[in-house]
């Protein structure tokens, strides 16, 4: 086949002795395929070099292959802009695109903004442009009825990360409040007994959520409201800096700092150092999301590891297979884990 230009979905069903409808049902990963015949198919396809035109499956099956998943316009482009770059989105890419690929579709990823009057509008230019098999709302989009239910009334699947109902579209979730407690209790057994939280931004529902675990682990440990102090840091570095630099001053400071994401926490860092104090003698840290920057900072961070790369791709799953008729739709919970590093651990060792 070395005359030809490209190898054909009829040169594999040729090498394999079988029809171009078998192969195709291979490549859509469709049903009614023996495993014997599917391995044959696969290993002709490697070794021929057969790439499938997306443009002939669109055509002929009648779905797009793409699953399309939307992010914070504004957030992102300002991250971008400012050269801090955005891990959340790197780890949003990983697991939705090798989840696709693995399953033979392609993950697009545009940004809408928050806006209500505009991200309806966006997201409907986008479905017109792709027409995807299925969408993911990532917050705060995800916290957005009125994107989920413009969906629904379309019959386009969606999927909602960060949302636990799981009764008419596809929740990806961790348990946001038990984090933020497990935080709390972590310091509360490091000796710390008077906390601060960065909160993120309002209209993510997954900072509200952390905001109420911090204060009902509190309220378990039978502190008083003075015991936890809660500051809107809207996910920004400088403005984290610009309040912690305020708070870590008096002589009532917090010794421990939980941070909504590594952003903050970063801040944290920087403003202690600039105000001589030491981490983690004099001032602990926890931070969410364990993106990759927490294990170069110094010290390297404890942090709530947030399985973003496992949510999007369990996303992306379930929402392939709802592409190809079955029921997806559902609940899933992805765990948690407390990733104890340097930030944490000064005041037990001291007692």
């Amino acid at each position: 086949m070395t005359h030809r230009d490209k190898v054909t979905i009829e040169d594999v069903a040729r090498a394999v002795g079988v029809s171009r409808q078998t192969v195709s049902r291979v490549i859509n990963k469709g049903p009614n395929v023996k495993e014997a015949v599917r391995e044959r198919v696969e290993e002709a396809i490697a070794r021929l070099g057969y790439v499938p035109n997306l443009s002939a499956r669109r055509m002929g099956g009648g779905r797009s292959f793409l699953i399309l998943a939307v992010n914070d316009r504004q957030r992102t482009l300002e991250n971008w802009k400012a050269g801090r770059g955005n891990d959340w989105v790197d780890q949003m890419l990983y697991g939705g695109m090798t989840e696709c690929e693995k399953e033979g579709y392609h993950l697009v990823f545009e940004l809408i903004d928050t806006d209500p009057q505009l991200a309806p509008v966006q997201l409907s230019n986008s479905i017109a442009s792709l027409r995807p098999d299925g969408i993911i709302l990532t917050p705060p989009h995800s916290d957005n009825e009125e994107l989920a239910h413009m969906l629904t009334q379309r019959g386009i699947p969606c999927a909602r990360i960060g949302r636990r109902a799981g009764t008419d579209y596809v929740d990806v979730f961790m348990d946001e409040i038990g984090a933020a407690e497990e935080a709390v209790r972590h310091l509360l057994r490091e000796g710390h007994t008077k906390l601060a939280f960065l909160a993120g931004s309002p209209e993510y529902g997954t900072s509200q959520k952390r905001v109420e675990g911090f204060r009902k682990a509190l309220e378990e440990a039978g502190l008083g409201a003075d015991a936890g102090l809660v500051a809107k840091a809207n996910f920004h570095f400088d403005t984290a800096a610009s309040l912690l630099n305020d708070m870590l001053r008096g002589p009532d400071r917090p010794t421990g700092i939980i941070a909504d994401n590594d952003e903050m926490a970063f801040a944290a860092l920087h403003v202690a150092d600039k105000l001589g104090l030491d981490v983690p003698d004099e001032l602990a840290i926890v931070s969410f999301e364990d993106t990759p920057g927490v294990r170069f900072s110094v010290p390297p961070l404890t942090a709530i590891r947030q399985p973003t790369a496992e949510m999007i791709a369990s996303a992306c799953a379930s929402l392939i297979e709802i592409s190809r008729g079955k029921d997806a739709v559902g609940s899933y919970e992805l765990p948690f884990r407390l990733i104890e590093r340097d930030t944490t651990g000064a005041q037990r060792t001291r007692s």
